[in-house]
């Protein structure tokens, strides 16, 4: 454990110090303390003055003065309240300081793009995006990644909880990294609507139709070390419609366990297998997203194959999709 467990809700690691040694030796005199820390009696008179304002300490009535530790779990969960509530009126203060923001149409054209530089600056920006969406929030996800894409995004599950509408396209590319369809299961479980596309141009990040982050490069190179800040306007407008052009022909991502079954319109071909085939992922990447053999999925492809008529595996994944045959209500 940490030397400085309490500094979260307002603590110094030097007055934590006394506090803890006031734990382990309760009632004890100033004197004490101070023999005991190497500190003097003036100097723990003040740390003893804020210990008390933050009600981890009380004042003992007699002489000589003494003074007892709260129990941490008490004197804690009151310093996080009140510190909840602390954010909570700062969360108002921000709402009222939007009154002294100009309204959309009136900003400066140079003020209706931000270019963010820097890994670091770039993923902040993301999360502040991500953080204070309200309504929806529309991402294009595509590699590579600033964060790790073996990690779920807890901000967007926390928008979820919240009941912010998320829906999600995610490119082929992104689907071929090992874990990454289990992650995007995750999310769907969790409420995200999740669709998959060939031809997803670029990342995108767009927060309550409101603003949008967007890589300033397509080189691959430095995808991540440079971004673009769309607030309100025609091309946030042009984004928007973007997204929603590929949603209407993106298929949904699949969410259903891979398992064997024959082709046949009373035993349809799973769910799983024929979203990827249709979204273009080579047989390798599925087999690496289903947890199956590649044997396994070239025997399913052929046998799908060869139940549809189809002469291409991208044509048996689409036939398989015309026929019902799994998750396909595209709007």
């Amino acid at each position: 454990m940490g030397d400085n467990v309490l500094l979260a809700v307002g603590v110094s690691a030097v007055d934590e110090r006394v506090y803890r040694d006031l734990l382990r030796r309760p009632r004890a005199t100033l004197p004490e303390l101070a023999a005991h820390t190497g500190r003097t009696t003036v100097s723990l008179r003040r740390t003893f003055a804020r210990l008390e304002e933050l009600g981890l300490v009380s004042r003992l009535a007699g002489r000589p003065v003494r003074f007892l530790a709260t129990r941490p779990d008490v004197a804690v969960a009151a310093l996080i309240s009140h510190r909840e509530e602390a954010l909570a009126q700062a969360r108002l203060g921000a709402l009222a300081l939007l009154a002294e923001v100009p309204p959309p149409e009136h900003r400066a054209p140079e003020e209706l793009v931000e270019v963010v530089q820097g890994r670091a600056a770039v993923a902040q920006r993301f999360i502040q995006m991500q953080q204070t969406a309200t309504d929806e929030l529309l991402v294009l996800d595509q590699p590579p990644y600033v964060q790790d894409p073996g990690q779920q995004n807890i901000g967007e599950l926390e928008r979820l909880v919240r009941g912010v509408r998320v829906r999600g396209i995610y490119a082929v590319s992104a689907l071929e990294i090992p874990g990454k369809l289990r992650l995007a299961q995750e999310s769907v479980a969790a409420g995200e609507e999740a669709r998959i596309s060939p031809d997803v141009p670029m990342k995108l990040a767009i927060a309550d139709r409101k603003s949008a982050i967007l890589p300033l490069t397509t080189e691959a190179s430095a995808l991540a070390d440079s971004a673009v800040i769309v607030h309100s306007s025609t091309l946030l407008d042009a984004l928007v419609t973007l997204f929603e052009v590929l949603w209407r022909s993106a298929l949904p991502l699949p969410t259903k366990s891979f398992e064997a079954a024959s082709v046949g319109p009373a035993n349809p071909p799973d769910a799983e297998l024929f979203t990827l085939l249709a979204a273009g992922l080579k047989d390798e990447a599925i087999a690496r997203q289903l947890g199956v053999s590649l044997r396994t999925v070239h025997r399913r492809v052929s046998e799908l194959m060869g139940g549809l008529g189809a002469r291409t595996r991208f044509q048996a994944g689409l036939l398989a999709a015309r026929r019902s045959w799994g998750p396909v209500d595209i709007d």
